[in-house]
């Protein structure tokens, strides 16, 4: 069984928004073959959107909360999911901050914080020196 409140909030000027992913025994198939069809559009070097960028981190919560791993593990280790280069522009702002509240299995109540997951370079536009 998954029971996951993720509270994402992005650039200041987004309003945060919440998404619930719910799925028991039997709907955990239909999630898991989600993952597998975006793992092959990774393979063939096409970038993700928010949405299906969302589910990797979700598969990856998951994954990793049943293997018992620390939060600390898990939040150090996010930045190895997706690089800027795996997902459509936007997208790392979108997701700046995500919250998972995690319940998986018969596991208690797990909160696990993301804070920009996707390592991307800063950079301001028309910053050049223009020459007339």
């Amino acid at each position: 069984m998954i029971n996951i409140k993720a509270e994402i909030k992005g650039e200041t000027d987004m309003s945060p928004f919440i998404k619930m992913f719910e799925f028991s025994d039997n709907d955990e198939v239909i999630f898991l073959n989600s993952v597998d069809t975006i793992k092959q559009k990774l393979s063939k070097n096409m970038r993700l959107n928010m949405n299906e960028t969302l589910t990797m981190y979700l598969a990856y919560v998951v994954s990793q909360i049943r293997s018992k791993n620390s939060v600390e593990n898990i939040v150090n280790n996010v930045s190895k999911i997706l690089t800027v280069d795996n997902v459509m522009i936007g997208v790392p702002e979108t997701l700046r901050k995500i919250t998972f509240n995690a319940i998986i299995d018969d596991q208690p109540k797990t909160q696990i914080t993301f804070n920009e997951p996707i390592p991307s370079s800063n950079y301001i536009l028309g910053t050049e020196n223009v020459r007339n």
